[in-house]
């Protein structure tokens, strides 16, 4: 494959990273409703020009969004219950007890107590009332299950049985159960085709309102980021329903799982567990079930930020079983071919490679082999590497540039958790003056010669290390930090104004194009 510019990066932008989970909502977690509207408004009054989001389907335990029970699904805690009480679908007292939960953060225990039964019931009274579509969905309810019923119904069949078997993982259902058909559902108890419909009006209701948050998004002149990771749960409907992608054995249990070897972030690595690929057999279908799942990405974002990237070179097999990551061991990824095949399939996907962590040179040959922009983070200059690509004044224009990243500590938490010798350097180096804020960071990010540089919100808000939104490697207290529309208000005004005249400073606004100097000018 030759080399392949990332042709996409055209102009020079903003963004600002998010999570829905973050934003401000009522009913207990950030949601598609006026809390998201209002947020890109923000962004589309400062001029920045994405809004990059984690994955958006739903979590099991720990809550995480790289852990889903669907790769294709959308998290039902994102939906705006105030639109199925302004239905009739709902009642106030029905939702009080999730507006009684904390604006500040997530809560996800109560959360999880409270939340299904209401949706339950508004699934249920619309069932009763015999409606074909919600008010202002342009799809009726049985034209999104016919569009969409290659995944939603392995999908809702999924969920089903697991509320069934008592939230237990699908290796350990009855034989009969441990693989999906088509005819599964309907020889399945009442209770289970019951539940089945209620996640599938679930994901109707989601994409609905996605579809509408999108397209306020797109009038505003904002783009949307997306994630696309490149495991799934083992413990999902996608390996469920795809046993063949996987390295499983005959009873669903995997081979070997994920993880990387120890690192920036663990010193005993990170062992996430999920199922590896079989990429022989995935080579032999032409990687179709990747590209399928691509392109379904690509139908909710402008841009898809692909997750360890790396893996496609290289990836981290370690025993099914091991304690933790440290006695694995390095296999070779489907490479080159899985991008020919990809860029074959999606000649227009506007793909960011996370290229984060301890990469060798065939990682940086691939990215560049397959035109994909890699990611560089600011708080990686000083203290991480001693021949360090990650000093802002070696940013590549072909790149994207982070104050931090979800998995990053807060950039005033890192300030101000330097020791003395390297908090003297970035002092130096940000014009500090002996301040601890984020600003002049996001400033040195917006400078580079990066096309697009990427400001986590907590660092717009200046927040100190407990608004970090996930810490990898622990298990508990990630993925709550929300913050409010009295935080976003505070960004009103001068600050804003100043976001908005760097953005123009440093032609962020995404209005010129920009020739690529390095190739001689056309005459």
């Amino acid at each position: 494959m030759e080399h392949h510019p990332a042709t996409w990066l055209t102009t020079r932008t903003a963004g600002v990273l998010a999570h829905v989970s973050s934003l401000p909502g009522a009913y207990g977690l950030g949601n598609l409703g006026s809390g998201a509207r209002a947020f890109i408004d923000f962004l589309a009054d400062a001029r920045v020009r994405y809004w990059q989001i984690c994955p958006i389907g739903p979590t099991g335990y720990g809550d995480s969004p790289y852990q889903l029970f669907s790769g294709r699904a959308g998290n039902p805690y994102f939906i705006d219950l105030g639109e199925l009480q302004a239905a009739g679908l709902l009642e106030a007292t029905e939702l009080a007890p999730l507006r009684a939960l904390p604006a500040g953060g997530a809560d996800y225990g109560r959360l999880y107590e409270s939340f299904w039964p209401v949706l339950a019931r508004a699934h249920d009274r619309f069932a009763a009332t015999g409606a074909e579509r919600l008010s202002g969905f342009e799809r009726s309810f049985r034209e999104f299950c016919r569009e969409h019923a290659g995944w939603l119904d392995p999908f809702a069949d999924f969920m089903a049985l697991k509320a069934h078997f008592g939230g237990q993982a699908w290796i350990t259902w009855p034989e009969a159960y441990r693989q999906w058909n088509g005819a599964l559902r309907a020889g399945a108890p009442e209770d289970i085709r019951r539940e089945a419909d209620r996640h599938a009006f679930y994901q109707y209701v989601f994409f609905g309102q996605w579809d509408r948050l999108r397209r306020h998004a797109t009038e505003r002149g904002v783009g949307i980021i997306g994630d696309v990771p490149i495991f799934v749960a083992l413990d999902s409907a996608d390996t469920w329903q795809n046993r063949a992608v996987f390295r499983l054995d005959a009873h669903g249990q995997p081979l070997a799982v994920a993880g990387v070897p120890p690192d920036y972030f663990s010193a005993s690595g990170q062992l996430w567990g999920n199922p590896l690929y079989n990429w022989e057999h995935l080579a032999h279908t032409g990687y179709a079930w990747w590209i399928d799942r691509l392109r379904a990405a690509f139908e909710l974002y402008d841009i898809i930020r692909l997750d360890h990237f790396r893996g496609f070179d290289t990836y981290w097999e370690i025993p099914a079983g091991a304690p933790d990551a440290r006695g694995g061991r390095w296999l070779k990824g489907p490479g080159r071919a899985f991008f020919h095949a990809v860029r074959a399939a999606l000649p227009d996907a506007r793909i960011i490679a996370e290229d984060l962590g301890y990469i060798g040179p065939g990682v940086v040959e691939l990215r560049r082999a397959a035109g994909l922009p890699g990611m560089k983070v600011l708080q990686f200059a000083y203290g991480h590497d001693a021949n360090n690509v990650n000093l802002p004044h070696f940013y590549p224009p072909d790149s994207v540039a982070y104050t931090g990243t979800h998995d990053n500590i807060t950039t005033r938490g890192w300030l101000e958790s330097l020791p003395p010798e390297i908090a003297a350097l970035v002092d130096d180096y940000y014009l500090l003056g002996g301040a601890r804020s984020a600003w002049p960071v996001i400033r040195a990010a917006l400078a580079t010669s990066s096309r697009l540089a990427v400001i986590p919100m907590q660092d717009l808000l200046d927040l100190p290390a407990t608004a970090t939104l996930n810490r990898p490697g622990t298990n508990e207290g990630n993925w709550q930090w929300r913050f409010t529309a009295a935080d976003l208000a505070s960004l009103a005004g001068k600050k804003t104004d100043t976001l908005r005249h760097w953005i123009k400073l440093y032609d962020r606004t995404g209005d010129r194009p920009l020739r690529d100097y390095s190739e001689p000018p056309e005459h």
